[in-house]
């Protein structure tokens, strides 16, 4: 099932450490690299992660697609190999990212698998190697790695090698501190062009957003702006966020930044740390109450108040969401002084109070 493509075996794989060379290049040369705080915890999660990824999950689970797919069936041809690769190209393409929206946005909806995509939003800056950091489950249970194998067993191995170098040019570029649409967004008669590709492919700008600090900044969407290749699908399903704009923060609220072998093994080993999410025997726990907070709100200062229950900072958050379906609600107060805020989350007038805890 394997293919030669332009007639060059494994061109996919030089295609995309070339990829990556070209990013290591244009960061040194802009001096991202010498003014970078990384620890060597987090180039342990991050390139450590990429080696491991590429050079035993992916490959691991392509072969064993490869041999269960031979053992339980015998084509004689290959059903997709009749297709021309562009039909190919667009198939896998598209159910791929399909697939990783999905699986991307649950990771952030459902807390074991938040657990596990976790370690990528503890990153406090941006670089091409974030794209790689994960718990290592995390990439074993991943749909679309599975997909790779099962396209490639149908005969759409071709495709699929085109298709991870466009993946990686957009996956890479977007995780990137060379951010190439800033000059897009700059120029008025560039403008037009950066609205259609915007809308159509992941940006720096629109993926920065997704590992933004909080929503306070304006900025970011640490909830939203799921996509991988495409941003058709948070536009179809409504986690959009389009700005233009970087958030100066980035990593997690609150982040009691365990030993890089809890974050990458996880559940496998656990934090020592009884504060963290991924420690053994870590519970959220409801801190609502029914009775309003009367709070201090400074004209024209943003401000994200909880949805979840679970914040130890009530009425506010401090993003103890994460790993769940809510998410906090931004709001900007429109006068100094004091107000009451929900705490039962039973209102009907968020942030507000409506004294639906008296019903």
């Amino acid at each position: 099932m394997v293919e030669q493509f332009f007639g060059i075996p494994n061109i996919d794989f030089y295609l995309v450490i070339s990829i990556l060379m070209f990013f290591v290049i244009i960061e040194i040369i802009g001096g991202y690299w010498n003014r970078s705080e990384r620890t060597f915890s987090d180039w342990i999660q991050e390139f450590g992660g990429y080696l491991v990824l590429g050079t035993l999950i992916k490959p691991a689970i392509v072969m064993t697609v490869l041999l269960v797919g031979n053992a339980l069936t015998s084509f004689e041809t290959a059903p997709l190999s009749g297709n021309s690769i562009w039909l190919n190209l667009l198939l896998y393409l598209l159910l791929d990212d399909l697939l990783q929206y999905w699986y991307h946005r649950s990771a952030h909806e459902y807390e074991f698998l938040w657990k596990l995509h976790r370690p990528h939003h503890q990153a406090e800056e941006m670089g091409f190697f974030v794209s790689y950091r994960n718990a290592f489950l995390y990439y074993i249970i991943m749909p679309n790695i599975w997909w790779v194998g099962f396209i490639t067993f149908m005969g759409g191995a071709k495709a699929v090698a085109l298709g991870l170098v466009l993946k990686q040019l957009i996956i890479v570029s977007s995780h990137s501190t060379l951010s190439y649409d800033k000059i897009l967004y700059k120029y008025s008669f560039l403008r037009p062009v950066a609205f259609i590709w915007e809308r159509i492919f992941i940006t720096p700008a629109f993926h920065h957003a997704h590992h933004g600090k909080t929503k306070r900044d304006g900025i970011s969407d640490p909830n939203g702006n799921f996509g991988n290749m495409f941003s058709l699908w948070d536009q179809i399903f409504g986690t959009a966020t389009f700005t233009r704009k970087f958030p100066e923060a980035y990593g997690l609220e609150n982040d009691p930044k365990e030993h890089w072998s809890a974050s990458y093994l996880y559940p496998i080993l656990a934090s020592d740390n009884p504060e963290s999410e991924i420690s053994r025997g870590y519970k959220k726990t409801d801190t609502t109450t029914m009775e309003p907070t009367t709070v201090e709100l400074v004209k024209g200062e943003k401000y994200l108040w909880c949805q979840c229950g679970m914040s130890k900072n009530q009425p506010f958050c401090d993003s103890a969401h994460h790993g769940t379906k809510h998410k906090p609600l931004l709001f900007e107060a429109k006068r100094t002084g004091k107000v009451r805020l929900c705490n039962c989350k039973l209102t009907q007038k968020g942030p507000f109070c409506d004294d639906s805890h008296l019903a």
